[in-house]
């Protein structure tokens, strides 16, 4: 099944200080999205963090892609964020035995969903991840079938499941856990042919 076309005037680009507003009220919607009912599709604070905690781990995500330890990109349209992809080196850090593998996280903001936006995201990140690691992981919620669908198509395969991982409200999550061996996988781009 091939990925949707990205919509109009959609640019992938490495992470700028500019991002911190739109890439925090983007997270701030999903506290919305998840008091009015809406499956959120990661794991949440019980509460909304607060405007210095943002900047805390804004911060944290910029000096790691300065130093080279992550890859961070935007997905911008009409010069404002609208998705965010990270791939990250081990827990560790990236002088490690860890740091062969990067561990992948992705945000579409709802609006945008279903678009490409995210196809875009991970194609670009999956690209330049070729050049720092050799594994990629990602969690995903089991029901998220959108998600899993999408990393399928690019490679993914199902590596672990972790029963009631998270608890939401009084409702239990599992997550899948799925890998990418960069190595063993044809470029990003062709993944959508």
């Amino acid at each position: 099944m091939p990925s949707p076309s990205p919509p109009p005037g959609l640019v992938v680009r490495p992470l700028e200080w500019r991002d911190l507003d739109d890439l925090r009220e983007m997270y701030y919607h999903l506290y919305e999205e998840r008091a009015s009912g809406d499956f959120v599709g990661i794991p949440l604070f019980d509460r909304r963090p607060s405007i210095a905690d943002e900047v805390a781990w804004f911060q944290g995500h910029f000096r790691a892609v300065l130093e080279g330890h992550e890859i961070f990109l935007v997905a911008e349209i009409g010069g404002h964020a609208v998705g965010s992809c990270t791939i990250g080196g081990g827990r560790f850090g990236p002088a490690s035995e860890e740091s062969h593998v990067g561990t992948l996280g992705i945000l579409v903001h709802s609006r945008h969903r279903g678009k490409g936006v995210g196809s875009a995201l991970l194609e670009r990140a999956l690209s330049e991840a070729r050049s720092k690691y050799e594994l990629v992981y990602l969690q995903v919620f089991s029901e998220n079938a959108r998600a899993r669908e999408l990393y399928r198509r690019f490679g993914f395969t199902g590596c672990g499941h972790q029963p009631r991982a998270v608890k939401r409200g009084g409702r239990y999550l599992d997550k899948d856990e799925m890998v990418l061996d960069l190595a063993e996988h044809p470029m990003a781009s062709d993944a959508n042919r």
